[in-house]
């Protein structure tokens, strides 16, 4: 099998399954495609029926002062996406449209908003933790898109995608065995679908010399766990899955506290619905009616 960007992109525009835009990362899905997903997010559904989880939803925005009290600018600052808006009177509109007319530069004549692009699926959530948890603590599940300032011709590297996001916060001891639980479901149920996905430790994206020392403690710690598989290389696969566990960070920073109180825990785990696509389609082709029985009888039962 070959792995390579163009040839995954190249199947992916031809077959029609993605619309490009003309933004790299940023593309349309067709029907087929969003099939294919909402099915195996249905999967994941029937994996978590039994948990209790509470369901919520959130807007793609998150409010800046949230965004900023999370600390992801110092983590992860070349991926925020934040919100501009024109907020001038009649003259300054004028100029702002013949800057366009004659395409020049209109930044300096839009204005921050009080909002940025979610760039965590998990982060929204985090505020309504604040104060004392109930007994055995809470479970937490959500679909959101998620938008990283991440531009590139990779087809699994997307401006804005989807994710399914579960969040258990309580006792350090419920937390590690919540995320280890599912750890197991998540590499299953790939496998099961007929994709070569294995389990391994990761880091996060850190910036700068010290993001390195970051991501060396995260990894040495075992704090963040991927499931990959190769889509568009065998050496690097991707990762569908993700599974961090952030000990007390967002319990400090958001004043969580157990039911005995001592001061909560937090992890969360992320399927990257878009990429389970593409891992889908690299494997098993283009036209889903083609594929294996066994996947299709999992998904179209």
């Amino acid at each position: 099998m070959q792995y390579d960007n163009k040839s995954l992109y190249d199947g992916l525009v031809a077959s029609g399954l993605i619309i490009p835009t003309g933004e790299p990362g940023v593309f349309g899905r067709n029907a087929v495609f969003e099939d294919v997903l909402e099915r195996f997010n249905g999967l994941v559904t029937q994996l978590a029926q039994a948990d209790g989880a509470e369901k919520f939803t959130f807007p793609p925005t998150l409010a800046r002062e949230v965004f900023e009290k999370s600390g992801f600018m110092k983590s992860f600052p070349q991926l925020a996406m934040g919100v501009v808006s024109f907020c001038g009177c009649g003259k300054d509109h004028a100029e702002l449209v013949s800057r366009i007319a004659d395409g020049k530069s209109y930044d300096d004549l839009m204005t921050r908003t009080g909002v940025v692009l979610i760039p965590a699926a998990c982060y929204p959530i985090y505020p309504s933790f604040t104060g004392t948890l109930p007994e055995g603590g809470r479970l937490v599940d959500m679909t959101h898109w998620v938008f990283r300032h991440e531009p590139s011709e990779e087809p699994t590297r997307m401006q804005s995608f989807r994710v399914r996001e579960f969040v258990r916060v309580g006792s350090p001891e419920a937390v590690i065995e919540w995320r280890n639980m599912w750890l197991q479901r998540g590499l299953t149920l790939l496998q099961s679908l007929g994709l070569p996905a294995q389990e391994e430790v990761a880091s996060d994206p850190f910036f700068g010399r010290v993001g390195k020392m970051l991501a060396n403690n995260q990894r040495e710690q075992k704090l963040k766990f991927e499931v990959v598989v190769p889509v568009i290389s065998e050496e690097n696969p991707t990762a569908v899955c993700s599974f961090n566990y952030h000990q007390d960070y967002f319990s400090k920073t958001f004043e969580i506290m157990q039911a005995n109180g001592e001061l909560a825990q937090t992890a969360c785990l992320g399927f990257g619905l878009e990429r389970v696509c593409m891992a889908l389609f690299k494997h098993h082709g283009f036209d889903p009616k083609q594929w294996p029985a066994a996947v299709r009888s999992k998904l179209w039962p």
